[in-house]
């Protein structure tokens, strides 16, 4: 596993990685008032909700072969990019949701660390069920 994770193969997991952790960092370091690094911050958050924690979602659920037929054996980027946005879209409102019966409420802080920990839980099983299929593929 260890040698998978280090790998090319992976590298789609470690820029996730990095991508909302920086994003979080910005967040929570730029005020939104500082006139030129703010299009940063807006560029950034509007991937990291948009984007991220949909596709982190599609990528561990159909790891590298889908387990329903489709057109091809793999998904392709325009399919990806697609169901991403809409898993995305129905995501980040069911946990603004979540929050808004806790405690913490909807908030910057308590939305901001609940996507990045959804995005970093569904990267990390995705690199597993990625590293499980590429262990045992079926013939065939």
């Amino acid at each position: 596993m260890r040698a998978y994770i280090l790998s090319k193969q992976s590298a789609w997991y470690w820029i996730l990685i990095a991508l909302a952790t920086a994003t979080t960092t910005i967040v929570f370091t730029v005020p939104e008032n500082m006139y030129p690094t703010n299009y940063l911050r807006y560029i950034l958050g509007s991937i990291f909700v948009l984007f991220l924690p949909g596709y982190t979602f599609i990528k561990a659920l159909f790891p590298k072969t889908p387990p329903i037929p489709t057109r091809s054996k793999e998904l392709d980027n325009t399919e990806r990019t697609a169901l991403s946005i809409g898993m995305s879209l129905a995501l980040v409102p069911i946990t603004g949701l979540i929050l808004n019966y806790t405690p913490w409420g909807i908030r910057q802080t308590p939305v901001t660390l609940s996507l990045l920990g959804l995005t970093v839980t569904f990267a990390t099983t995705a690199i597993i069920r990625e590293h499980k299929n590429q262990t045992t593929k079926k013939p065939d």
